[in-house]
């Protein structure tokens, strides 16, 4: 059976295919009955967070469950909202420096490339600007819509959509230049993973618990690999959706799994070299040593990354809706449903520190550039942290 309180936290990003009001109430179950999320412990502060500047920069995600994060390059920061408004600020004093408003609604991105700001739209569009000033370079024409960070390298855009497909667009024009499909499951989580470019190479997870790795500028498929397999009588036990973003580090690929799996492959050939057995759809992060991962019952775990050997496990933030932890330093860091940063000790994982970023739920995980943590939060606030 599946783990049905486990399972609220990502009530509100269940894909509307195949959904149906019976299942959404099976999801939600009566009010009386569900776990709540931990309370906040007690702690002896070890670490002294400074707020570097904070700014509003818009509608934010409209609790849409949209993971529309921010994307920091050239020491600039891109962000976008749900209302179609696209900005551009300097990363070390937040100041404005360019804004666009496509009179869209953005569901997907900012991505950025080759000095390039992507957005996707709920109508299947790709739109690309201009890095430096917002122009629009061009707009095109997918198949659905786009819940995800178009990427760019080699001249050409990598965009998956929701019904399954990933577009290779030209980088100069948007016109098509190929596609890879696969067929969606019936019943998927809101949210699709971000394909990634390594070198000459496309990585992508899919709904159905498999990987593939494509040419970036043919699409030839070069690899495709199951990381887990879908076990369970009904369509809700069967769920092994790839939702968050893979990783990969020296050549190799980390990826987790919704009632799956938290594994490491090869690049070149998807080869396994070690998995464990984790449920995981927000997503996780990785340093020298270790990879750190949030799981479906928000607690956070740390491996090492050549072994998979357990490091630590902490459990005091369970069923806060908790996000991909980020590295930073000797620290890890979460967003939670409330608004909070928890601050973890990489060696112990117990916590050294808590700010507020605001009270709105964070969905996005935290940015992190050198001793710069840039917080996001779903009202559109975005701050920036150091530590001392």
């Amino acid at each position: 059976m599946i783990r049905r309180l486990a399972l609220l936290i990502v009530i509100a990003g269940l894909s509307a295919c195949g959904i149906s009001d019976s299942v959404t109430e099976y999801f939600k179950g009566d009010s009386d009955n569900a776990e709540p999320p931990a309370e906040l412990v007690e702690f002896r502060q070890r670490l002294n967070v400074v707020k570097l500047w904070s700014e509003n920069t818009g509608s934010g995600t409209d609790e849409q469950y949209l993971k529309l994060a921010p994307v920091v390059a050239n020491q600039h920061l891109y962000v976008a909202d749900i209302d179609g408004h696209l900005q551009a600020r300097d990363a070390t004093n937040g100041k404005k420096l360019w804004s666009v408003d496509a009179d869209v609604r953005i569901t997907g991105g900012p991505g950025f490339g080759e000095n390039t700001v992507m957005i996707g739209t709920s109508e299947a569009e790709i739109i690309a600007y201009s890095a430096d000033n917002g122009k629009e370079m061009w707009r095109s024409t997918v198949s659905s819509e786009i819940l995800s960070a178009p990427q760019k390298a080699h001249n050409t855009v990598v965009v998956r959509t929701g019904d399954g497909k990933i577009f290779g667009l030209s980088g100069t024009t948007g016109k098509r230049l190929w596609i890879y499909d696969r067929t969606v499951p019936s019943l998927t989580l809101r949210g699709t993973s971000t394909p990634i470019i390594d070198r000459e190479l496309v990585i992508a997870g899919f709904d159905g618990g498999r990987m593939a790795a494509l040419e970036v500028r043919t699409g030839k498929l070069i690899w495709e690999a199951p990381i887990a397999t879908a076990r369970g009588r009904s369509e809700l036990e069967r769920m092994v959706d790839i939702d968050s973003t893979p990783l990969v580090v020296d050549g190799v690929i980390y990826i987790a799994t919704f009632q799956g799996h938290l594994s490491a492959m090869q690049v070149e050939t998807g080869r396994i070299l070690w998995d464990r057995d984790i449920s995981s759809y927000a997503g996780f992060d990785a340093d020298e040593q270790n990879i750190y991962v949030t799981d479906d019952k928000s607690h956070i775990w740390a491996f090492d990354r050549f072994t998979s050997t357990s490091i630590w496990k902490q459990e005091k933030l369970h069923l806060r809706s908790i996000t991909a932890p980020a590295s930073i330093g000797d620290y890890v860091v979460v967003g939670d449903y409330q608004g909070y940063l928890h601050w973890m000790s990489k060696s112990s994982g117990k916590f050294v520190a808590r700010n507020r970023l605001c009270r709105n739920r964070i969905i996005t995980p935290p940015l992190v550039v050198g001793k710069i943590l840039y917080g996001y939060c779903s009202d559109g606030t975005l701050t920036a942290f150091s530590y001392r």
